[in-house]
Parts: C-alpha cells; structure tokens; sequence
C-alpha cells in the first residue's frame, strides 16, 4: 500500500486592518492565544503594527495588527496611518475586520478602497456576532458587503468569545503560499518583552483614567533588569499637561498605585515571574507632535538597540 503523501506546509503574512473598535486587536489575541495587543474601548487603542505568530500543525500564519483607519492631525496619527500602509506591503492575505452590529458608513466605503490591491485576497471579517441575537441577519450583512467588493471569503466571528476562529485561520490558510515555517513553532512575537510592558502599564491607564488622559499618554521603560526570581522594571508615563499628571498620580498617590498594581498583575500572568514595578510621571508638552520621542516610542528602534 502506498504511503500517505505528507500534506503541504503553507506559511505567509496576514495583515488585519479596520476602523477603530473594529475589534482587531481582540481578534489577533484570539488567533495566536495569547494576550500581545491591549484591547480597551477607547479608539485608537493600537498605535503601530504588532506581530503574532499562530502554527498549526501545516500552518504558520504571521498577524500583522495595524493601528485603527482615521484621520491623520497629529505626527503620531501619521505615523500610525503609514505602520498601515507598510504593513499591506508585499503580504499573503489582507483581514479586513468590521463591527458586524454597526451600519455601513463612508469610512467603511474608504477603508475598502484601500485594501483593494491586485493579487491580495482579502478576507472579511464581520467581528460581534454575539450583539446579533437574529443570526439571519448576517446573510443580509454579507450581501451589503458583497455588493461593494467580492471579497474572497466571509467569516463571522466573535473575537471576545473565540466563535469563529478556527474558521478564519483556514479561510486565511487557503490562500497562504506552500512555504517553509518563518519561525520557530513556539515562536510568539518579535515585539521585544519591554515594549509588552509598557503597553500593559498604558492599558491600565486608558481603563482606569478620565476621557482627557487616553490620547495624552505615552510610556516608556527605562530600565529591564530580569533575575532569576524577578524582573525589575522602572517606566515613566509621559503626558502632555499638569492637569493630567495630577490625574494619573491622583490623590495621595492613589490612582499611579492603582495603575502600578493592576499593570503588575497583568506582567505577572504574562511573562510568569514576580514583576517589582516603579512607576513615574513626567510631563512632556506636545509630545505627540516631536519625531524624535516617537521614535523612542517605536518598539522597532527598541530591537535595533537590543540588538547593537
């Protein structure tokens, strides 16, 4: 009896793109089933591309989460409409993610122009169906879309509650190249671990302070000591006025031991190991609008450092 032939490896780049809230962030922490990317309410949420990698057993699916389609006012917002277009450069398949419960909007119109680009399938996900109690109405969902671009497969998915998932890394597997793995197979991320805990720190802050803090807010590590029993990590939280510093620290210091601690026990579940955090607040005026601190900010310049 002949052999079973070996079945074939597929590996490529997918890139999920949508407008903010869209649910992309969520969804990435679903497929690769780890927490990488902070998911809070507030838009905007993801300010550059991060990558994680999923392997299956003949699969290797490398995620690219892009920042949320919007209006570029500021230096940062350019930039993070640029980590956008590069990260639908030289790709396998493009996840076009949507909120399945909101009508179709002008901006949804904008967004699928962009992700129209020759050769790249482009996948659509209808992202919270659980909010859709009559699930015949995304038949009527689909057909909408259908209409404004014959996407190359439709999944429906809730990324809060993993419904779908299974679905979509094979949507997104058929169209992948046969290739050889792009990484290990416990592979997770190139994202460098201090990046992950400035993130984890800044998500607390968007959680835990007032609508005029989120957009002011930027951290930095400044410095990583990992031990054996413990990592040491010293961070300062940037904002823009002395308004917000006095938000953050709050009263008697009640809010930055707030954030301190729950980003604490966050780190603790995700690099586990005991996490001794300081925190600090600086205010830095129109940060968002000086290259040289994005720059700082860039976990890409972070590696390149590590690595110098």
């Amino acid at each position: 009896m002949p052999k079973a032939k070996k079945p074939k490896y597929h590996a490529g780049t997918a890139t999920i793109i949508g407008l903010p809230n869209a649910g992309k962030s969520t969804l990435l922490n679903a497929i690769v089933g780890e927490k990488l990317a902070i998911v809070t309410a507030k838009a905007q949420t993801t300010r550059t591309a991060l990558n994680g990698v999923w392997t299956g057993e003949n699969t290797q699916i490398v995620f690219v989460d892009t920042p949320g389609l919007h209006k570029s006012d500021t230096v940062i917002n350019r930039r993070m409409m640029q980590a956008v277009r590069a990260a639908l450069d030289a790709i396998d398949v493009i996840v076009f993610v949507v909120d399945a419960t909101k009508p179709i909007s002008e901006e949804i119109n904008q967004a699928i122009d962009l992700v129209k680009k020759p050769g790249t399938p482009v996948i659509l996900v209808l992202n919270k169906i659980d909010q859709i109690h009559e699930k015949a109405k995304l038949f009527g969902i689909i057909e909408q879309f259908q209409a404004l671009h014959p996407f190359d497969a439709y999944v429906p998915v809730s990324a809060k509650k993993g419904d779908g998932i299974e679905e979509l890394r094979k949507a997104i597997a058929a169209h992948l190249p046969v290739a050889e793995a792009l990484y290990p197979d416990d592979h997770l991320t190139d994202v460098p671990s201090r990046f992950l805990a400035a993130e984890m720190i800044r998500e607390r802050i968007l959680i835990l302070s007032r609508q005029e803090v989120p957009h002011s807010v930027a951290v930095l590590v400044d410095e990583w000591e990992d031990k054996p029993a413990v990592i040491r990590i010293a961070a300062t939280i940037y904002v823009e006025r002395a308004g917000q510093k006095s938000i953050i620290v709050g009263a008697g210091g009640a809010m930055i031991k707030q954030i301190g601690t729950a980003a604490r026990v966050e780190m603790e579940k995700f690099f586990d190991k005991k996490i001794f955090l300081e925190l600090f607040v600086k205010v830095k005026p129109d940060w968002r609008n000086q290259p040289e601190f994005l720059n700082e900010l860039d976990w890409r310049r972070m590696v390149n450092d590590r690595d110098a």
